[in-house]
Order: C-alpha cells, then sequence, then structure tokens
C-alpha cells in the first residue's frame, strides 16, 4: 500500500486500468477499426471510482503518537491545570507525564500520572499547581511502547502564579458636613397708627352768649425750669454767705494786727 501511495496519479490510473486501456490504445492506433464500447465503459467506471480513492488516501494525515496540545509554551497558568494532548501508537503499552522545575540541569522530573489506555486529542493529565512553588516549569509527556522503547514530548517555559498580591482597601475619605446657610430671619414691623393729640373743645354756653377768649399769659413755667431756678438760687444764696465769712474773717485778722503794733 505504501508503494502505491508513493505513485503519481497518471501512473496509478494506468496500473487500474490495466489491459483494458491497452486494448483501447491498440485499437486506436490501427484506425479504422470501431472503438470496443465496452471497453470504454470500462474505462470510465475506473476512472470514477479509483480516482477519489486514491485522493482519500493522500489526503490521510499522519497521527502523532504523542503531543501535549494544551498548555503551550510560555503559558501563564494557576490553580488545577488539565493537561490535553495525544498518546497513541500502534505497539501501545502506557504513557506517563512529569513535570520540572526549570533549569532542569540534572534532569530530574516529578511523575504526575501514568496510564494505560491510549488518548487521542482528549485529557492526559490533571495538574494542581498549588502543590508547587510559584515559577517557571517545564511538561514531559512519554509514550511507551511495548518493546521498551518510547516517544516524548516537552513543553516549556510554563509559569506557574497562584500567590496574588492582597488588594488593601483604599479608606474612602468621609465629606466633611457642609453647613448651609439658613435665610435671615425677616424683621417685621408693625407700624401703629399715629395718635392724634385731643385738643379743647370749646363748651357750647347758653344761646346768646359768646364766649369769651382765653387771655394769653407771657410767663411759660414748667418743672424743669422751676427746678434750674432753684439749683441756681441755691448756688448763689451760697456763694453770698461765703463771702460774707471771708469778709468778717479779714476783719477780724485786721484788727487783731492793728492790736499787736
Amino acid at each position: 500500500m505504501r508503494s502505491i501511495m508513493r505513485l503519481p496519479k497518471s501512473e496509478l490510473l494506468v496500473l487500474s486500468l490495466g489491459p483494458f486501456c491497452a486494448k483501447l490504445k491498440a485499437e486506436q492506433d490501427l484506425g479504422g477499426i470501431q472503438m470496443n464500447k465496452n471497453v470504454l465503459a470500462l474505462c470510465l467506471l475506473a476512472v470514477l471510482f479509483v480516482e477519489p480513492s486514491f485522493a482519500s488516501l493522500e489526503a490521510a494525515p499522519l497521527q502523532q503518537g504523542a503531543a501535549i496540545t494544551s498548555p503551550q509554551d510560555r503559558d501563564v497558568v494557576r490553580g488545577l491545570l488539565v493537561i490535553k494532548g495525544t498518546a497513541t501508537h500502534p505497539n501501545f503499552w502506557k504513557y506517563e507525564v512529569y513535570f520540572a522545575p526549570e533549569p532542569n540541569p540534572t534532569d530530574q522530573w516529578q511523575l504526575l500520572g501514568l496510564h494505560e489506555v491510549q488518548v487521542t486529542d482528549g485529557r492526559l493529565e490533571t495538574w494542581d499547581t498549588s502543590l508547587a512553588p510559584d515559577g517557571t516549569y517545564s511538561l514531559r509527556l512519554r509514550v511507551v511502547r511495548a518493546d521498551g522503547n518510547y516517544d516524548e514530548y516537552y513543553v516549556r517555559q510554563i509559569s506557574v502564579v497562584n500567590a496574588q498580591p492582597t488588594a488593601t482597601e483604599t479608606a474612602t475619605p468621609t465629606p466633611a458636613a457642609t453647613r448651609t446657610p439658613l435665610p435671615p430671619t425677616p424683621t417685621v414691623i408693625i407700624e401703629q397708627p399715629p395718635t392724634s393729640t385731643p385738643r379743647p373743645t370749646s363748651t357750647p354756653g347758653p344761646a346768646g352768649v359768646t364766649p369769651e377768649p382765653e387771655a394769653e399769659t407771657g410767663l411759660n413755667i414748667t418743672a424743669q425750669g422751676l427746678g434750674k431756678a432753684l439749683l441756681y438760687g441755691a448756688g448763689g444764696a451760697m456763694g453770698l454767705f461765703l463771702l460774707m465769712a471771708i469778709i468778717i474773717i479779714l476783719r477780724q485778722l485786721i484788727s487783731w494786727l492793728i492790736a499787736q503794733f
């Protein structure tokens, strides 16, 4: 089958049609010989059915025996990590999944899991990254055959970051209460109606008698003026008594002086 798949399509068609196409070619070369309709029909059927079968054989991809599809190189992971990929082989025995910190100069690996069931594009293993310190790691998939030989696949520079910085709560400042100024209290002014000063009313007299007008006096004496006048009078009297006392004392003093001389 491998030798047939490597031949070009034109050679495969020639081999498939065989002697029928050769006979058809010979009849055409003779000239004037009528083409065999049965041979022509067989050739057409061979072209229709044989060519698609070879095309499907050529399009079939070769499946890789060991591969990790997730995670990939330089991925950042945390928590439970599902490792996906393929682990198959015609002589399959088991597959193993390992991890190791980078760098790994001594080639020391820790086993994550061992399985004896083939996996095609599915979950290979689950890795609890919280059990490992944060850092850079490598993954290794090893597919072991029945004869003890194996195929390996590696994923490099996987960053494990489980420790997250603790978010510090920032205290929100409480806005100070702003006093709202109150409107000024309106002053109510109550206006009193003006009071009229009562004036003396004239009493009507007997009929035929004309009332005499009141005589106006030139003196306008009030209590305040009378008090001032009394004060002035008392002050003048005291001054007069003091003057008389001084005169008497002076006269006696002069008389005494004269008597001495």
